[in-house]
């Protein structure tokens, strides 16, 4: 029988194979440089005598060669890499992994493992770390407005009585008219038999008047109080009643009057139009305090609050800043937009916002005393939030963490980092990537890759 001796060639292409994968991936992680050649050196103990020897380029550090010479890619000279750790460092590194396997319950995300780094791979990374400081908090949210008139100051014109409409004296739509201002004179026969009662009872109290009995004054007087009061009721103005009671005689027209001061922004009626009790003629609207209402996404409503404070600035015109605060919170949520309304209250005298116009609005959100670190230290997977802290020289570990409110490049830590300790903030794709690989491999060989 002949004895199959395995092919070195084979053997020598399989592992070449492995190799070429193992590099490719480690590539695609954005790791792989400083794996090769922290394995490399462990695997060889070391840049000793005899021992192999790995170059990189500074600007590719996954290009890894065991001889010097140039870069393939952009044709630097390649750098030696230093693989060699005091023996200080490399006790620090055995107590560090003895402390992660230490503290299982509380180790890495799941997915991720701790990363050791030495200098030379930090300095070519750019790893940057800042400390998670505690300061004074606060948000803002960034809405957009719109100006809408005061609701509590919107008046409707209409009669109470039957007739024609003979002369209108606003007769337009946005025209400003004043209290006590005439807006239209109506015939009304109804008005027109009143106003001559009201003139036959106060000729009869005048005649009562001459009675020595005491009831005969008083019922005569009675009935011209009642004939003033129905014309009263009927929206006829005082300076009216005082006219033809100088003159005795009944007009054939009343003119009536704006009940308040503002803008006509509705008109119903014409000339010669025919009127009926509780039609409305027009819509007057006072301008000298508007609302201005802004919808707030709906998972930003917590953060708002009655009195909180408020700046708006219109777009055609920046120069404009006005500061207010939140005057209502609607206590419902749009179903089509998820949205929650708020309201904001600004004097006008100026006229300078006007109803239907957009006005940015900023919010602003006191959190006080929190845990804050740059945005950039942590990244979000979709479904959890990491950050890389820097536990000794070099070392490196996973956290998961929870934020909470971001503003101005920083976000609230809620939970997953401590005040002091150092996050990193640059090259952390780097970590994220060597870290998964590193859960990886160790998922595979069952411990830690020393």
């Amino acid at each position: 029988m002949h004895q199959q001796h395995p092919d070195p060639s084979r053997g020598a292409v399989s592992k070449a194979l492995v190799l070429v994968l193992a590099v490719l991936a480690l590539g695609a992680g954005g790791g792989a440089w400083w794996w090769f050649g922290h394995r490399g050196a462990h695997e060889h103990g070391g840049t000793a005598a005899g021992e192999q020897v790995l170059y990189t380029c500074g600007m590719h550090p996954w290009i890894l060669s065991d001889r010097p010479g140039d870069c393939p890619v952009c044709g630097m000279k390649l750098t030696r890499i230093d693989q060699t750790a005091p023996p200080e460092e490399a006790a620090e590194d055995d107590d560090f992994f003895a402390e992660l396997e230490g503290r299982e319950a509380s180790g890495p995300p799941q997915g991720y493992a701790a990363v050791n780094l030495g200098h030379q791979a930090v300095r070519l990374a750019g790893i940057q770390t800042v400390p998670v400081e505690r300061r004074a908090g606060g948000r803002s949210i960034r809405a957009v407005g719109l100006v809408a008139p005061d609701e509590t100051r919107v008046r409707h014109v209409h009669t109470k009585i039957d007739g024609w409409v003979e002369t209108l004296h606003v007769n337009f739509t946005g025209q400003a008219v004043k209290k006590g201002q005439p807006v239209l004179s109506v015939y009304s026969p109804e008005l027109l038999a009143t106003q001559e009662e009201y003139l036959r009872a106060r000729a009869t109290a005048e005649k009562f008047r001459e009675s020595p009995l005491p009831e005969v004054r008083q019922s005569g007087e009675s009935l011209a109080a009642l004939a003033r009061k129905r014309l009263e009721l009927f929206d006829v103005p005082a300076a009216f009643l005082a006219e033809i009671e100088k003159t005795g005689e009944a007009r054939r027209t009343v003119t009536l009057a704006a009940p308040v001061s503002g803008f006509v922004t509705a008109k119903e009626v014409v000339e010669g139009l025919r009127i009926e009790p509780g039609m409305d003629l027009y819509t007057v609207t006072d301008l000298s305090r508007v609302w201005v209402e802004v919808d707030v996404y709906e998972y930003e409503a917590q953060a708002v609050a009655l009195g909180q404070v408020a700046r708006v600035t219109l777009p055609y015109d920046p120069s404009l800043s006005l500061s207010g605060r939140v005057a209502y919170v609607y206590p419902y949520l749009n179903p089509e937009t998820r949205t929650l309304r708020v309201r904001l209250e600004f004097p006008n005298a100026e006229l300078r916002l006007k109803p239907g116009m957009y006005a940015d609005v900023t919010l602003e959100v006191d959190l006080g005393e929190t845990l804050t670190v740059p945005d950039s230290a942590v990244l979000d997977t979709g479904t959890r939030q990491i950050a890389f802290v820097e536990v000794g020289k070099g070392r490196f570990e996973p956290r998961q963490v929870k934020l909470g409110a971001r503003s101005s490049g920083t976000a609230q830590v809620l939970s997953g980092l401590q005040e002091g300790e150092a996050v990193v903030v640059r090259a952390n794709f780097l970590l994220d990537s060597e870290s998964r690989l590193r859960a990886a491999i160790q998922g595979m060989t069952g411990g830690h890759q020393h």
